[in-house]
């Protein structure tokens, strides 16, 4: 399976907008983060970081050596206002993606003020810091597909849906989400602001995610030691797409809020797969199995003692296509199979860097399945 027809069709010149542009990055050790960081230095930007120490051993970010390539790595807290506020003066960006934030649902339960005190806080603190600074054009914050409130209808989440959020995770990026629309409203509202949007992805995969708690990696890291993968829900269905597919939203968005009529795109915008690939944890965990080989196992496990997660979440992404010229490129076959590819290489001791820029090119020129 390839790339699907028309998927290159109204994309943005992704080269040719970001050479020698300033861009600033919260989260840049982290999985999106170190990912973003090597697609915009490959097309000739200068990346600026702004995060805590990657928090899995190992991790994309050394693995990759993507702190090579970076114009400057500031290795503070969002809470640091002062230290966030002089790091993004000295890059003097025109474009910042804000990705720092807890991601983890489960986490979120064992640690629900470090979450609310990261992803609200962290944002408010992001924001604030951005006031004032002229060069700044286009500010993505990166939220979830998990800000909209559960109305039990499963149809897919269009941007207008109520926000809600049942675990502190979504919760607290429900809030960052008004925390955008207040400030947008408050202090970025002039003809001269930054121009501020907020980017809904869907279920993020792909190689070098090593965090705990989240199906593929856990997937994978059963499969290397040849045990059973334990799933919690399997019947929860989610809308997977590889980590390079929203990625390329966030480009998208922030090209159409740095030009002329920014102030048109200055909202609310889901990136998620298109709908035949939304799929069960237990089909993508069976899936990943298959491809992996070598006896990699399946097994479920009561779900009773678990933490609440939605059952069914799934995004209309029709919005972003239409207005943006932005649309998914590979289907979750082609995506579990760029994973399962990269930890393989990993695996065998190769050049990940080259590995993470091969992924990235054929991506971008539309490669096909071998």
């Amino acid at each position: 399976m390839g790339v699907r027809q028309g998927a290159l069709e109204g994309m943005v010149t992704m080269a040719g907008y970001w050479a020698g542009r300033s861009v600033f990055i919260t989260g840049h050790t982290g999985f999106k983060g170190s990912w973003l960081s090597l697609w915009l230095n490959k097309v000739g930007a200068k990346v600026h970081g702004y995060a805590l120490d990657p928090n899995t051993d190992p991790s994309l970010f050394r693995i990759a050596q993507v702190g090579s390539s970076l114009a400057s790595d500031t290795r503070a807290d969002l809470a640091d206002f002062e230290r966030l506020a002089l790091s993004i003066a000295r890059a003097q960006p025109e474009v910042i993606f804000h990705l720092a934030a807890q991601p983890l649902v489960r986490e979120s339960y064992r640690n629900p003020l470090e979450t609310f005190a990261t992803n609200i806080m962290g944002t408010a603190n992001l924001l604030e810091a951005s006031r004032g600074v002229e060069s700044i054009r286009a500010i993505v914050v990166v939220t979830t597909d998990k800000v909209y409130g559960n109305d039990k209808s499963e149809n897919p989440h269009r941007e207008g849906d109520a926000l809600g959020g049942r675990d502190p995770y979504s919760a607290s990026k429900a809030a960052a989400e008004l925390v955008v629309s207040s400030y947008r409203a408050s202090f970025f509202a002039t003809h001269n602001s930054p121009r501020i949007a907020t980017a809904r992805a869907g279920n993020v995969i792909g190689g070098g995610d090593w965090a705990v708690d989240r199906l593929v990696p856990d997937c994978l890291r059963a499969f290397a030691e040849r045990k059973p993968v334990r799933l919690r829900y399997p019947t929860a269905i989610r809308p997977w797409q590889h980590v390079l597919e929203p990625l390329s939203g966030y480009m998208c968005l922030a090209e159409h809020l740095a030009n002329s009529e920014g102030s048109r795109y200055a909202d609310a915008w889901n990136f998620g797969p298109d709908l035949v690939d939304d799929a069960s944890v237990g089909d993508v965990a069976q899936a990943m199995a298959d491809m992996w080989g070598m006896n990699a196992s399946v097994e479920l496990c009561s779900s009773e003692v678990n933490p609440h997660e939605t059952a069914t979440l799934s995004l209309d992404s029709s919005r972003a296509q239409k207005l943006l010229g932005w649309r998914p490129r590979w289907p979750l076959t082609r995506a579990l199979k760029e994973t399962v590819a990269w930890q393989r290489h990993w695996i065998e001791g190769n050049d990940m860097r080259s590995i993470s820029e091969s992924q990235i090119e054929s991506y971008l020129t539309g490669q096909p399945d071998e």
